[in-house]
């Protein structure tokens, strides 16, 4: 059974392969499982199929296995058993599959806005309530998530704020200042460590954060490219950059991140 509203009435749905709300709005659940709730028509958004399958194959190979687990185990620390859990931006729900494993009596929903990478989070687990739908546009009942995580995805500040219960809990993961730093190195002439964040947010009490520090071995030009097409940096980068990266098959690099907690102010 879905948790998910209608993006038009926001009235919740109900049934099974076809969602319906009281007003009629009809929504069809894909072969895979996913519900296609995006606000708007037009093609596919979000991260084409191409870059979708390199971050999975990436991820599959547990390079970022200890974030993982770290985030996961943040999540069990501050979630009541029974809980809702919201993963904004979900992907191909690699990070969400080890959060359900270790809450296993919560309800997993999990929004992101391109269908290929839900699609994907289908078939990792059947048992999650998925939907293809926008941060800035959830279609998700006021008051009604325990704990909501976003990881590499657009802050949605009020988003977050309208579908939190009273002092529910959100965690977001950024990259650390020297995330990356050798891969960096490798591509630009000119290499730039990431900003130092600012942990406040508007609506929220900033409990804490964890640091998640490492390397990785990449022994192959398959997982280093992979790697740099997961980041922020590949739209930005020109072609002939990227290109250096052509001929290299071995790269160790750092690995760093911060697993940041907030709470949500009752007013």
């Amino acid at each position: 059974m879905t948790k998910f509203i209608c993006p038009i009435c926001k009235e919740p749905l109900f049934g099974d392969k076809s969602l319906k709300c009281s007003n009629d709005h009809c929504f069809d659940r894909s072969k895979s499982g996913y519900i296609n709730l995006l606000s708007g028509k037009g093609g596919n958004h979000g991260d084409p199929k191409e870059m979708v399958l390199a971050r999975k194959s990436f991820l599959d190979k547990e390079y970022y296995r200890p974030l993982r687990d770290d985030i996961a185990n943040t999540a069990k620390d501050i979630t009541p058993t029974d809980a809702t859990v919201l993963d904004c931006g979900c992907g191909e729900c690699y990070y969400t599959q080890r959060i359900a494993e270790l809450l296993p009596n919560a309800h997993i929903m999990g929004i992101d806005v391109s269908k290929d990478a839900v699609n994907y989070g289908c078939k990792r687990n059947k048992e999650f309530d998925l939907a293809v739908a926008s941060v800035y546009a959830m279609p998700v009942a006021d008051s009604s998530v325990d704990t909501a995580v976003s990881i590499f995805a657009p802050c949605a500040t009020q988003e977050f704020i309208r579908v939190l219960k009273p002092d529910g809990h959100l965690i977001m993961v950024i990259g650390g200042e020297n995330h990356l730093w050798s891969l960096k190195k490798a591509v630009y002439d000119t290499p730039y460590k990431n900003e130092t964040a600012d942990y406040t947010m508007e609506g929220f009490e900033f409990v804490g954060k964890k640091e998640v520090k490492y390397s990785i071995d990449l022994n192959s030009a398959e997982d280093i490219k992979n790697l740099f097409s997961m980041t922020p940096y590949y739209h930005k980068t020109s072609q002939s950059d990227i290109a250096k990266l052509d001929n290299l098959t071995r790269l160790t690099t750092e690995i760093e991140f911060e697993i940041l907690i907030y709470k949500k102010v009752s007013v």
